[in-house]
């Protein structure tokens, strides 16, 4: 067994609040956050009235304050009340000042050029009551298309909450609340910036685990339609193995000795598979068995 140095930085990991998500779980997510990302693409193309798209890249667990960390500390992060939240932690749906203030001017007739043609570089700064006005307009229906996009995967209400601007002092989530991060590459016009959304994992997880409503009832479909299917049953003696060679040169008279003694019971068999136990005997003028035992047999 390797021996880690003495001085070794090591990681403490929480097994009741694990930080990666299972295949099943990831999958799932994947899907909503692909439909999430195709409908707010529709929304920003008719609301700015030049071709927009949304496209998912990646989800993962992460805490919250590992989450803020990696934004820049000016950005536009809208604030999304969950119900489903035992914590009381909100969702957040992000995306660079720059890149809005791009959309707001689409949105109200304008483009990203100058008069002489140049486009100039848009400012790193907190938006003004007005343009918090406009963008909740651009928005207001991606948060109900998040709720769409989510199903029955995020229960209860989904409301706009509240717009901040600086991601150190956003307290949507306590610092070491687990969110689901999913991010996505926005292009509208000729401008493409990245966005991210973050969810509560106590709001989503237990939606993802839990088996969906009416499993039960289809195991029973499931079941009853298999026990109604038709099978060959086959009462045999012991099978006894012979070579090609022997049955090539049978002919008529002659005795082959079968391995199964005559007090032994007989093998009831499903598709070569004995099933059960059974002595022979008789129903009317019919031969017949009866079923002594019904452990099934290993050959």
């Amino acid at each position: 067994m390797a021996v880690l140095p003495a001085d070794t930085d090591y990681l403490h990991y929480d097994f009741r609040r694990p930080t990666t998500l299972a295949r099943e779980q990831s999958r799932a997510l994947e899907l909503a956050f692909e439909t999430f990302g195709r409908q707010w693409g529709t929304q920003l193309t008719a609301k700015t009235r030049v071709r927009a798209q949304v496209v998912f890249e990646a989800v993962a667990i992460r805490t919250y304050d590992d989450y803020t960390r990696s934004l820049p500390p000016t950005t536009v992060m809208l604030l999304i009340g969950l119900e489903a939240s035992a914590s009381g932690a909100r969702g957040v749906l992000q995306f660079p000042a720059p890149g809005g203030l791009a959309w707001i001017s689409r949105m109200l007739g304008g483009t990203e050029s100058g008069a002489d043609g140049t486009t100039a570089p848009l400012p790193e700064r907190g938006y003004t009551p007005v343009e918090q006005a406009i963008v909740r307009r651009l928005l207001e229906d991606t948060v109900d298309d998040l709720r769409y996009s989510f199903g029955a995967q995020l229960p209860g209400t989904v409301v706009f909450d509240s717009i901040q601007h600086n991601s150190q002092f956003a307290q949507a989530a306590a610092p070491a609340d687990l969110m689901i991060i999913a991010t996505f590459r926005v292009t509208v016009g000729d401008r493409c910036d990245t966005a991210t959304v973050a969810l509560p994992a106590d709001a989503i997880l237990p939606a993802l685990v839990a088996p969906p409503a009416g499993d039960d009832a289809n195991g029973d479909g499931i079941r009853s339609q298999i026990t109604t299917v038709p099978v060959q049953l086959a009462v045999q003696l012991t099978p006894l193995p012979v070579t090609a060679g022997r049955v090539i040169s049978l002919a008529v008279g002659d005795v082959i000795r079968l391995p199964h003694a005559s007090h032994k019971p007989l093998d009831v068999v499903v598709d070569g598979v004995p099933v059960a136990r059974a002595s022979a005997g008789a129903s009317g003028s019919r031969r017949a068995c009866v079923v002594t035992d019904t452990e099934e047999i290993a050959r």
